[in-house]
């Protein structure tokens, strides 16, 4: 597939029908009004895909180039090895595979033929994941590693990051750390594909490619306490909310980025989208909106903002809920302090294959 140069054309969103063969527009970040940012040939022919909710609540972003987001509506093993295919360039030697491996038995978890079949394909990999902070099924590696049984991970090697402890890396740039404690095991790797069930999250408000490694590389013991400046382990409630947490999660996960430089990928799957993460497990949620699709770039900010910009298309109904959960949250705070700490760039241009 070429690609051709944009032109300055390109920098202003029109009304015109999509190209054949390649759906393409340019989205200046969330400054576009809903209704014209996902034209009704990229979600198909549907018509309950119009929306009347009015402008996004981030204002324009104004870069110089846009970043590529593939998208597929295909969610399945196919989808999924396609539109990798087209991000994978620089992914090289021992590879990380960030998963979110979720309480035993969660509803909204990634199915495991993708995700088994996305392993297979790429050379020298296996899922990482870290323990968690809250006491749940995940809190301890013994219980981790049954839960990644129950859960059906077992296919390869999971390599909890932080079963053998933590090590500081340097976040570059930021206003609240100037280190963060992550797994151990993370400095074994030499690139990292962040696959990610895209769906709501009780703090973060929604949780995206930036929160599973964010919070999902983090050490549970002290990287997870740092970015949620918890005072212990079980009163939640004092736990940092809004924009403070999401300024944290957004360091957390700039120290990672810059760690693996330009052998990071992400992958954002919209699918069985409940405002609740698979934390919840079986609490989640019932899921309200429909399946969008597949997202994919080698830009972190500009894969969210793509997955937020195509979830407020969503009629009233299907995105009610996760819009309250992701505002309540001040959720969009991550992509606007992703743009504040040059974590990748606000303005994309959507590639559908």
């Amino acid at each position: 597939m070429k690609k051709r140069k944009l032109s300055k054309s390109d920098m202003e969103v029109s009304d015109a029908p999509a190209m054949p063969g390649r759906r393409r527009f340019l989205a200046v970040g969330l400054g576009l009004t809903v209704g014209s940012l996902l034209a009704p040939s990229l979600l198909g022919a549907d018509p309950s895909l119009s929306s009347d909710n009015g402008p996004s609540p981030l204002g324009p972003t104004r870069d110089k180039l846009g970043a590529s987001v593939f998208f597929t509506k295909d969610i399945s093993v196919n989808g999924l090895l396609e539109i990798y295919s087209r991000i994978n360039g620089d992914i090289t030697g021992r590879v990380a595979i960030k998963l979110h491996t979720g309480e035993p038995h969660g509803p909204n978890i990634l199915p495991r033929d993708m995700v088994k079949a996305l392993q297979q394909r790429i050379p020298n990999s296996n899922l990482v994941e870290t323990n968690t902070l809250y006491k749940g099924k995940r809190y301890t590696t013994a219980d981790h590693r049954e839960t990644i049984k129950i859960n059906g991970w077992d296919f390869c090697q999971v390599d909890i990051m932080d079963e053998d402890g933590a090590v500081m890396i340097p976040v570059q740039g930021g206003k609240h750390f100037k280190e963060i404690s992550v797994g151990k095991h993370m400095l074994d790797y030499d690139s990292m594909v962040v696959l990610t069930h895209f769906k709501g999250h009780a703090m973060g408000g929604f949780g995206g490619s930036m929160k599973n490694i964010a919070i999902g590389c983090a050490d549970g013991r002290i990287g997870k306490k740092m970015v949620h400046a918890a005072p212990d382990d079980e009163d939640y409630e004092s736990w940092l909310k809004g924009e403070p947490f999401q300024e944290n999660m957004v360091e957390s996960a700039k120290a990672t980025i810059d760690h693996f430089g330009k052998r990071i990928v992400y992958i954002n799957v919209l699918r069985n989208m409940s405002v609740d993460c698979d934390c919840a497990g079986i609490s989640a949620a019932p899921v309200k909106a429909r399946n969008l699709g597949i997202l994919a770039s080698t830009d972190i900010q500009a894969v969210d903002r793509a997955s937020i910009d195509m979830v407020y298309q969503l009629p009233e109904a299907e995105l009610h809920d996760l819009k309250e959960r992701i505002e309540s949250r001040k959720g969009l705070r991550q992509l606007s302090y992703m743009k504040e700490m040059k974590m990748g760039n606000g303005q994309y241009e959507l590639i559908t294959i």
